[in-house]
């Protein structure tokens, strides 16, 4: 089939923003602590989840930072630059997002001393740590929270939390009394304009930016409505490290916070959805997966609507945002991308490609490039499968694949220009370069080969080559196109001139 559509090229706005550098050569990894690995040099308590048992709403695994530092040698092997932790510090929660103390890493992470021998051996490797922040709420447990419990109105702590009425009822079924992220008692609300707690949250920031961490991935930063309060991070955590990577959690369009004031980028779950769409046959079953606190409803896209997709979200910021967003197939919060698809690992395949390949950070959750599934939280947040011998392989080695491919090639980290080549059917075909560097990306989600002969005037001249990635074969450009390109189904290629 001869394709003579007009290529279009999308580009991000061009502003005056900066973001950190590495972060756009990054591969990141997400670490949900409590089931990634465990050691045996950290004492644990005696009441633990069997590690591959069901994981429960309450249940520990006894996963620890040490036991993180022990297959850091895997991680660098995949390829990964960057890991994003869950919530490390103090908490009686598994996923840590009720915080106690904020200066204190969990004993059953390790404590501090754990998390400094792993930010030192990540270093040494030249891995980059992001820890999330939870700044929007604390905990029942938190000092200052735990004070107002004890003492009422008395309490000095009173003005540090929303608290509209007493008594208050933080474990009985009456009615709080003070305000709780989504009416959960377990995670009071700070009151954000009260200066001490602004300062000692601003206090939290810094202290672990001059520990070493590489950045902050922000837990619920929209649920903070004040600009201000943010502005005012991004300037302190900026002047203790300048390369420091601030990525919010804003599951939507996110304007507002990404005009270079605020956040570096966000979680670009709208990526997500948009893979989900085209590279997933949905089903009244699938879709059960992804409603509720989740992805939402997810549109069915060809492949026209993808790349409309796809070219929309690249659009929407500028440059160095937009190659600086956080990219993923899944997180602790979603059902596995894997188990989405129902066990179709060409769709997460094709999905990996895309991601290794399309303009901003890619992070991979832990678990999936061996094959894990999961559905919607808690069982997204199985404990990490150990066991080589129940890993997919193959889908192990394309994850590989793809990532080496990203570091080979600037023009797929380095701002290449972004260019819509194909879009009919089931096929998606754009290109990204740099220089005198062209990468070519072919993608079929449908159910037969795919044949084409594809207009690249404005990448390559007549006489010009490109060369199959994988397989090494060489076509010619002549007339403006390069003729007899085929993609299998389900499946994705490579082009480089």
């Amino acid at each position: 089939m001869e394709e003579r559509t007009e290529i279009v090229a999308t580009q991000p706005i061009e502003v005056n923003v900066l973001t950190p550098d590495w972060v756009k050569d990054a591969v990141f990894y997400q670490i949900f602590p409590d089931r990634f690995a465990t050691s045996m040099r950290v004492e644990k308590p005696p009441n633990l989840e069997p590690w591959e048992a069901p994981p429960t709403t309450h249940g520990f695994k006894g996963g620890d930072l040490l036991g993180v530092v022990e297959h850091l040698d895997y991680l660098t092997d995949l390829g990964v630059d960057a890991l994003y932790f869950c919530p490390i510090f103090q908490s009686t929660a598994n996923h840590r997002y009720h915080t106690h103390d904020y200066y204190q890493v969990d004993p059953i992470l390790g404590g501090n001393a754990a998390f400094k021998l792993l930010l030192d051996e990540a270093h040494r490797r030249g891995m980059r740590i992001v820890l999330d922040g939870v700044f929007n709420h604390a905990s029942r447990g938190f000092y200052q929270f735990n004070h107002l419990l004890e003492n009422g109105q008395a309490s000095p702590y009173l003005d540090w939390f929303p608290v509209p009425t007493f008594p208050l009822h933080a474990y009985d079924s009456g009615p709080a009394g003070y305000q709780a992220w989504w009416g959960l008692k377990a995670l009071p609300k700070f009151n954000h304009a009260n200066p001490q707690v602004r300062a000692f949250l601003l206090g939290v920031a810094e202290y672990w930016i001059e520990q070493g961490i590489d950045g902050w991935r922000l837990d619920v930063p929209g649920e903070i409505d004040d600009d201000t309060f943010w502005r005012e991070f991004r300037r302190r955590v900026k002047a203790k490290n300048p390369d420091a990577y601030i990525v919010g959690e804003i599951w939507h369009r996110a304007d507002r916070w990404l005009v270079g004031d605020q956040f570096d980028a966000v979680m670009n779950y709208q990526f997500t959805r948009a893979c989900c769409g085209f590279f997933v046959d949905l089903d009244a079953t699938t879709r059960t997966l992804t409603h509720g606190h989740s992805y939402g409803a997810i549109d069915q896209y060809d492949a026209r609507q993808f790349a409309q997709r796809l070219e929309e979200l690249l659009a929407w910021y500028p440059s160095a945002i937009a190659y600086a967003q956080m990219n993923l197939l899944g997180s602790h919060d979603t059902a596995r991308f894997l188990t989405i698809a129902r066990g179709d690992t060409s769709a997460l395949k094709l999905a990996y490609l895309t991601m290794m390949t399309y303009p901003g950070a890619p992070m991979i959750y832990y678990g999936d490039e061996v094959g894990m599934e999961g559905g919607r939280d808690p069982d997204c947040r199985r404990a990490m499968l150990w066991d080589q011998s129940r890993w997919n392989h193959d889908l192990l080695a394309a994850v590989k694949r793809y990532i080496t491919l990203r570091k080979q090639y600037a023009a797929l980290w380095r701002g290449g220009a972004y260019a819509h080549l194909y879009a009919q059917g089931m096929v998606y075909v754009f290109a990204r370069q740099r220089d005198r560097q062209t990468v070519i990306v072919g993608l079929n989600a449908g159910s037969s080969e795919a044949k084409l002969d594809l207009d690249v005037h404005l990448l390559l001249p007549d006489g010009g080559h490109v060369r199959a990635e994988w397989s090494g074969q060489q076509y010619t450009v002549t007339d403006r196109l390069v003729r007899g390109l085929s993609i299998p189904a389900r499946d994705g290629c490579v082009w480089v001139g």
